[in-house]
């Protein structure tokens, strides 16, 4: 329960920290609740803000890629790695599986939460919803860094539509 606590609160304060240095903290109309830093009203200040949060995310990701899966047997597939991925490793940083995982056998899941962790605490109004990109930039990296620990080279990207639900889609480019 304290780890929770003390993970959700670092990560708060590794996002306001990264905010206040960006001279315009107000997207601007025309960016929703993507994760992409390529949107039309997103500073240049605003993308290397997510691209150092996903670089924070990447290197823990690596991280728990090389420790947590010293238990299990080799993976076999792709669709091995990304269920450890929504249960072992879910588990391990926020105390709860991932909810769903979906694929197209061609190379891209969508791993969806209900109730994202990080999300929770904005999750009484809608008003809420464009500030969510920038408390994904770092668990999009720790899936990529995971996954790269593990084999995968891939792009992860966030999606919200209503809070706190949140979908993760992974694409695997084929070799």
């Amino acid at each position: 329960m304290a780890d929770t606590v003390l993970f959700e609160f670092l990560h708060t304060e590794m996002v306001a920290e990264l905010w206040a240095h960006d001279p315009d903290p107000d997207p601007g109309p025309g960016v929703s609740a993507g994760l992409r830093g390529e949107e039309a009203g997103a500073t240049k200040g605003q993308k290397m803000s997510l691209s150092v949060l996903e670089g924070m995310g990447f290197r823990v990701g690596q991280a728990l890629g090389e420790r947590l899966p010293r238990e299990t047997l080799a993976f076999r597939e792709e669709l091995d790695v990304l269920k450890f991925l929504c249960k072992d490793l879910w588990v391990a940083v926020f105390q709860k599986q991932m909810d769903s995982l979906r694929t197209n056998h061609q190379g891209t899941y969508v791993l969806q939460d209900n109730s994202f962790p990080l999300l929770l605490p904005m999750a009484s109004g809608l008003q809420y919803l464009e500030e969510a990109p920038k408390f994904l930039a770092f668990t999009c990296g720790l899936l990529r860094g995971a996954l790269y620990t593990l084999g995968i080279e891939s792009v992860v990207t966030a999606s919200v539509a209503a809070l706190p639900v949140c979908k993760f889609q992974v694409v695997i480019p084929k070799s």
